[in-house]
C-alpha cells in the first residue's frame, strides 16, 4: 500500500520535525537520503520508521511506500529525496580523551561539519553549548555526513560540566596549537562571528590559536577541524 496522503501521520511528523521546538518535544530526528540510512545501519541505529518514494530502485527492505510528490513536499532537499528515515535522538555525558564543545555556533552547517570532522579524528564526544544550534537539525544532519550516527552528544551549559582540561580555541590569542593535550582535553571552539566570549575563556584552563600566515580567522567548523587534526597528529606522533 503506498501513502498518498499529505494527512498521513508519518507525513505530518517529518513536517514538524523540521521545526527546533518539536525535536525537543519528541526526542526524534529526520535523516534524508540513501547515504544516511547507510550511515545508521553501518552504526547499528535502528530506524523508527523510514518513508521511501514510490519507484525507488534501492529501496529499504523494512519502510513505508510513499508518493514521491508526496515525500518531496516535506523533504528539505526536494525533489531528489528517495528515502527519508526517522530515528531517537541520542544524547549522552561528554567523554574525552579529547572532546569538542561548541559555543555560540548559529550555523547548523558548521555544527554538522565539526561533527564530522570530530569522528574523522577520534574525538570521544561533541558537546553543544548555549547559543549552539541543533546537531540534530536537517541541514546539521546532512552536513555530518553520517557522522551524526557515530559520535556520542553531550548538552552543556557550565564550562564546570567538561571532561578534562578546558583549551580556548581564539584567534591569535594564547599559544599556538604546537604541542599535544596531556591527559583528557576538550577543544572549546566558539561562534562564527563572535568566538568564545571573553568571560567564558576566563574559565578555561588555557587558550590556544591556530598559526596563520594571513587573513583575521578561519570558519569556524575549518578552525575545528584543523585543531582536531593537529591534536590528534601530536597525541599519535
Amino acid at each position: 500500500m503506498t501513502i498518498t496522503s499529505p494527512t498521513n501521520q508519518h507525513i505530518t511528523e517529518i513536517r514538524k520535525l523540521a521545526r527546533a521546538s518539536a525535536r525537543r518535544e519528541s526526542g526524534r530526528f529526520v535523516a534524508e537520503g540513501e547515504d544516511l540510512q547507510e550511515a545508521a545501519l553501518a552504526a547499528r541505529i535502528s530506524p523508527l520508521y523510514v518513508l521511501w518514494a514510490r519507484g525507488c530502485a534501492t529501496a529499504v527492505d523494512a519502510g513505508l511506500e510513499v508518493a514521491p510528490e508526496l515525500l518531496a513536499r516535506v523533504s528539505t532537499l526536494g525533489s531528489s529525496t528517495r528515502v527519508i528515515g526517522v530515528y531517537e535522538q541520542r544524547w549522552s555525558a561528554p567523554v574525552g580523551p579529547l572532546a569538542v564543545a561548541l559555543w555560540g555556533l548559529r550555523d547548523p552547517g558548521n555544527v554538522g561539519t565539526i561533527v564530522r570532522s570530530a569522528v574523522a579524528f577520534g574525538a570521544g564526544s561533541v558537546a553543544v553549548g548555549p547559543g549552539t544550534a541543533d546537531p540534530y537539525a536537517p541541514k546539521a544532519v546532512r552536513a555530518s555526513m553520517g557522522a551524526i550516527f557515530a559520535v556520542r552528544l553531550a548538552r552543556f551549559s557550565t564550562i564546570a560540566e567538561l571532561p578534562g582540561r578546558i583549551v580556548a580555541l581564539v584567534p591569535g590569542e594564547g599559544r599556538p596549537l604546537d604541542g599535544p593535550f596531556e591527559g583528557t582535553a576538550t577543544l572549546l571552539v566558539g561562534g562564527e562571528r563572535d568566538g568564545v566570549p571573553p568571560d567564558v575563556v576566563a574559565q578555561c584552563h588555557e587558550v590556544r590559536h591556530i598559526p596563520q600566515v594571513a587573513g583575521d580567522s578561519l570558519n569556524a567548523a575549518m578552525a575545528a577541524t584543523v585543531a582536531l587534526y593537529e591534536a590528534t597528529r601530536m597525541a599519535a606522533s
